[in-house]
């Protein structure tokens, strides 16, 4: 296995929703407030979105227990509707867990799937094993909710 695969990571999942509303989902405010967090007890304060090439986003969940907040940034790379996002990720403030692997890569690939979508997302650039692992839990923890949430009937 060559590095690239080693610290990359891939998720697939399906969605009972037409590819125009998956696509979206990911890039309105008022919606992503609603899904991005990685716990159903969570919430998602901070939603800011600039999609375009070129554009910005920030986006933050907080945990119902304590009150912490994880907040990632980045700039978008690729916006190609409603097929494809390419976008940077950082951690703002950088937790000492997620040292060494700042500013990886974010691909989403919405594929129709019969009536639904197929959501492909593959993160790229983790500095080892145990960071991409855990991106791994969060991001099924993540589209979990986004199903629940939004898509689920």
């Amino acid at each position: 296995m060559t590095t690239d695969q080693q610290t990359e990571l891939r998720v697939t999942r399906h969605f009972d929703a037409p590819r125009d509303d998956v696509f979206d989902a990911w890039i309105n405010p008022e919606v992503l407030r609603r899904w991005w967090a990685a716990d159903p007890s969570w919430d998602s304060p901070v939603a800011e979105v600039d999609a375009r090439e070129g554009g910005r986003y920030r986006l933050s969940m907080r945990e119902s227990a304590d009150g912490a907040t994880h907040t990632v940034v980045g700039e978008y790379t690729e916006i190609k509707r409603p097929e494809r996002l390419a976008y940077t990720w950082e951690w703002e403030g950088g937790p000492e867990e997620m040292q060494g692997s700042e500013a990886t890569q974010v691909v989403v690939e919405f594929r129709e799937a019969g009536a639904g979508t197929e959501v492909v997302l593959t993160h790229s650039g983790f500095a080892n094993d145990a960071i991409r692992e855990e991106h791994r839990k969060g991001w099924n923890a993540v589209l979990a909710n986004l199903e629940r949430q939004v898509f689920s009937g």
